[in-house]
């Protein structure tokens, strides 16, 4: 009380206890938590019979901060067994949280008796075991999804054989300290270019010890683009969705690449009828019925039912979706959009109102019900390059590098660009051991600190936002785990999602992430001073965030049936539909290069100038002239060689679809 009057004067405290009490309703409960009591004993029926089987049947494993809890986990059915256990039977130091503490040892009908509430320490203990197998503390040995990510790793003589191609693959040096010198050194060089460049960098100005930098504004336009963009648009043919699918299969074989499941190489006739037809009911979630003609042999029910098992698979949709961005490299105008070498990440969120342990709740997307993400990578020159399914709206920073080592084809985009969402150092460790240049977007730089390998370097301007030293000590003592980390990826032994899980607990890291963090300092900081440093690398960032952007519009418009939302409750018809999605979004893509580069050709043929920079901002994302629903021809009506007649706009009203 002494210490408390030295801040406080007794007389002031006493009133403040007086108002305070005048506040609180009468007649409280004594017992505050007795509505969650009530609760738990509700629910303690529904657990009770399948504690025991989960303790004794599932071959746990821990780590020394999980171990606690799977011995709890395995007395837990002796503690319910008793009538009236008390704290001796119990290990109390899991009730660090203050709720659980007050529900299982201050119930007021068993706490004078200094007995425990074994229904409430059930579920502490279930909760337990929840956040520990989240975090990776706790696993089931041998289990695929919640698994020792750790047991994955490459290790003894698996490591030693692919330890030379992975450092030659991923260009690393075995050799810690002399790794760390080239990158000490590369920071070096773009801090003191950065520094140098400031004075005439009218953008950027640090005030305050906080970097300020100008709101970045739309790249201007080249002149002529208006008009260029305009007349493209008038050309491209009008054309019925499936038409469109089976042109880029006669023009790509794009359907050679579903197998049938069982090996067989003999193919029923018409099979690309069929799969045209499953992808349009897929891709646009409308169902099988619009597209089934009972008159014609391979688009009966029966045919397409049989098709959607032995070859609509997504091994198929991948090995196409990879064959349209080989050969849509080849088409002249893509060159113009892009090398290939910048992809961005970002997910695309479905809705759906099924029942489902692959779904989370989120109101800003799915209202009152659940939902799904579509975590997809778009390359450059707009293709998308493959993508994951993720449970609600996990953080994209948690799978999108999954996303990106998983890719449809060979094309291995160089620079991954994601936005704001995404920025964490150990993502951006995590990227650079596996040879990806990180580059999020960055909404609000004014807290970010910049760091560095020696406090005694000046570099002037940046001095005030760059006193945070990198710490090579620690990833030089972790260098051959974190070897071992970037082979297991390349590799696909383990996923980035389990080791972000693995290297995080609560609010600190492990010493193998601390060392990802300081490995990933480097390259963030790299990544901020280049952001400061070039607004054309700010306008690259956010031209390849509007692609993507652009793109699931598109997918929006493609994907209308059903209200948009996904109608399986397991994350295989997930992945399967919306790798559906993916293709049909690369067959437009690549059936609008196509046409695009037709049409800039004829223009160019008549004279109009059409520079470079032009071409470059022409988009395959339009679809005015493309017809999604309303009428379903699976037909083919393309020529064998020739294209179809551009349009002129001159001859016919510019009538859209009705």
């Amino acid at each position: 009380m002494e210490l408390i009057e030295r801040v406080v004067p007794r007389q002031q405290l006493v009133k403040a206890l007086a108002e305070l009490n005048e506040m609180l309703p009468e007649g409280g409960d004594p017992d505050a938590d007795a509505g969650w009591r009530a609760q738990l004993l509700e629910r303690y029926a529904t657990v009770r019979g399948f504690v025991a089987l989960l303790a004794e049947v599932v071959p746990w494993g821990a780590t020394r901060a999980g171990a606690p809890i799977v011995e709890a986990l395995r007395r837990l059915p002796r503690v319910q067994a008793r009538r009236k256990p008390d704290a001796e039977h119990i290990d109390v130091a899991l009730l660090a949280d203050g709720g659980w503490r007050r529900l299982v040892l201050g119930n007021p009908h068993l706490a004078p008796g200094g007995l425990i509430d074994k229904h409430a320490w059930t579920f502490c203990v279930l909760e337990a075991l929840h956040v520990a197998l989240k975090r990776r503390d706790v696993f089931a040995r041998g289990a695929d999804v919640w698994g020792d990510p750790r047991a994955r790793l490459l290790s003894g003589a698996a490591w030693q054989v692919n330890r030379p191609r992975v450092l030659a693959a991923l260009e690393l040096s075995g050799n810690a300290a002399e790794h760390l010198a080239e990158m000490e050194l590369l920071l070096e060089e773009t801090y003191r270019h950065v520094a140098d460049g400031m004075a005439g960098n009218a953008s950027v100005e640090i005030v305050g010890g906080k970097i300020r930098q100008e709101k970045l504004g739309p790249e201007p336009e080249p002149e002529g683009l208006a008009a260029v963009r305009e007349a493209v648009a008038a050309m491209l043919p009008r054309i019925d969705y499936p038409e469109l699918l089976l042109e880029v299969h006669a023009r790509t074989s794009m359907f050679d690449a579903f197998e049938h499941v069982s090996g067989q190489v003999a193919r029923p006739e018409d099979l690309d009828l069929t799969l045209t037809a499953l992808l349009v009911s897929k891709s646009t979630n409308i169902g099988l019925e619009p597209v089934v003609k009972p008159g014609e042999k391979a688009l009966t029910r029966g045919r397409l039912t049989g098709a959607d098992y032995a070859y609509f698979h997504l091994g198929g949709m991948r090995a196409a979706s990879a064959l349209l961005v080989e050969t849509q490299s080849k088409i002249g105008i893509a060159g113009d959009w892009g090398g290939g070498h910048v992809a961005s990440a970002d997910g695309m969120r479905f809705a759906v109102p099924l029942r489902s342990i692959h779904t989370r709740p989120n109101r800003k997307y799915f209202g009152a019900g659940r939902g799904a993400t579509w975590l997809n990578v778009v390359s450059d020159r707009v293709m998308g390059l493959g993508g994951i399914v993720m449970p609600g709206t996990l953080r994209d920073s948690l799978g999108i590098l999954d996303a990106v080592s998983n890719l449809d084809g060979p094309a291995r985009p160089e620079i991954v660009i994601t936005d704001t969402a995404s920025y964490s150092d150990l993502v951006f460790g995590l990227f650079a051991i596996c040879g990806y240049q990180f580059s999020p977007r960055i909404a609000d730089i004014s807290d970010a600190r910049l760091w560095r390998f020696d406090l005694g370097a000046d570099y002037g301007p940046l001095e005030p936002v760059s006193r945070q030293r990198i710490q090579a000590e620690r990833i030089s003592a972790h260098w051959e785990d974190m070897l071992r980390v970037a082979g297991s990826l390349q590799t696909s032994k383990v996923r980035a999602y389990d080791l972000l899980r693995m290297m995080t607990t609560g609010d600190r890291m492990t010493g193998l992430g601390e060392a990802f963090a300081h490995y990933g300092r480097i390259f963030k900081t790299l990544h901020l001073l280049q952001f400061i440093d070039s607004q054309a690398y700010r306008w690259m960032i956010g031209a390849q965030l509007n692609i993507g952007e652009s793109r699931h519009a598109l997918a929006r418009r493609i994907f209308f049936g059903r209200l948009g939302e996904l109608r399986h409750g397991y994350r295989e018809g997930m992945e399967d539909q919306l790798g559906a999605l993916g293709m049909a979004l690369n067959a437009v893509v690549w059936w609008n290069t196509l046409y695009i580069d037709a049409a800039v050709n004829r223009l160019q043929g008549q004279g109009l100038a059409v520079s470079a920079e032009i071409r470059s901002r022409l988009s395959p994302l339009v679809c005015d002239h493309i017809n999604f629903h309303g009428r379903y021809p699976i037909v083919r009506s393309h020529q064998e060689t020739a294209l179809r007649p551009l349009r002129d706009p001159s001859a016919e009203n510019d009538q859209i679809w009705p």
